[in-house]
């Protein structure tokens, strides 16, 4: 240390922070892919039910939830990536409870489970992880709240980050992470089969994945089928 240097011993959710990711890093050989995703869909959804959905619901329709259900759907077609290893096996679980990292005002991270996330609707997605992040950030979560986990979403998105490289949360085999969307020039294809420029809402979703497990192109296939349902699904239907 220099003089001048101050010392901030870890609190204890810091230290059990460090530990798990120390952990998880010397568990997993990790490897990461990302994908560019168009938002457009979701982007005439919000605008058209923001008012209604927040004067329903009390709080205003993000992108997170949207995510979180295209993930899900692409779970379903891709299972491989919705399990732990153990040994020399590779566990595929039956349920998807889907983990969202919630930061506690920088003093810490703690991931919350959305169980049975299969049986969810977009809207019952959104009230689940809205629940789950009020209590964590009010100390009122149980232990069932955080239990069980088999995958993990992480949202830097709000912050506009570009490129997010999580770390696994153990004993899964693969974090997904969300970054900032923004309004780019595309190219689109008209009815009549020619192109065209237009502006939409664009964003990378990219995940962490244990190599163990999976290979790219499984992980490739599952990010491409993410990106299809976020951008070709009724979302409408589900609010």
């Amino acid at each position: 240390m220099r003089y001048g240097d101050r010392v901030i011993p870890f609190s204890n959710m810091r230290r059990r922070t460090a530990e798990h990711m120390v952990r998880s890093k010397a568990t997993s050989p990790h490897a990461y892919i990302a994908y560019e995703v168009d938002f457009e869909n979701v982007d005439r959804v919000r605008r058209a039910w923001s008012a209604r959905f927040k004067a329903e619901e009390g709080f205003s329709l993000t992108y997170l939830p949207f995510v979180a259900r295209a993930t899900v759907e692409a779970l379903r077609e891709y299972p491989q990536l919705n399990a732990s290893v153990v040994d020399d096996s590779l566990v595929l679980h039956q349920q998807i409870n889907l983990g969202v990292a919630v930061d506690l005002n920088h003093e810490g991270l703690i991931v919350p489970v959305v169980h049975r996330a299969e049986e969810i609707t977009l809207r019952g997605i959104a009230r689940r992880v809205r629940d789950l992040a009020d209590r964590a950030r009010s100390r009122q979560l149980t232990a069932d709240d955080i239990a069980g986990g088999t995958f993990s979403v992480t949202n830097d998105g709000p912050f506009g980050t570009y490129f997010t490289v999580p770390i696994i949360n153990q004993p899964q085999v693969a974090i997904l992470a969300t970054d900032g969307i923004r309004r780019r020039p595309v190219v689109v294809e008209l009815p009549d089969g020619s192109e065209s420029i237009a502006i939409h809402s664009v964003g990378v979703v990219g995940m962490s994945w244990d190599h163990r497990a999976v290979d790219g192109a499984y992980v490739s296939s599952f990010l491409r089928r993410l990106a299809e349902v976020v951008n070709t699904r009724d979302w409408v239907a589900e609010l």
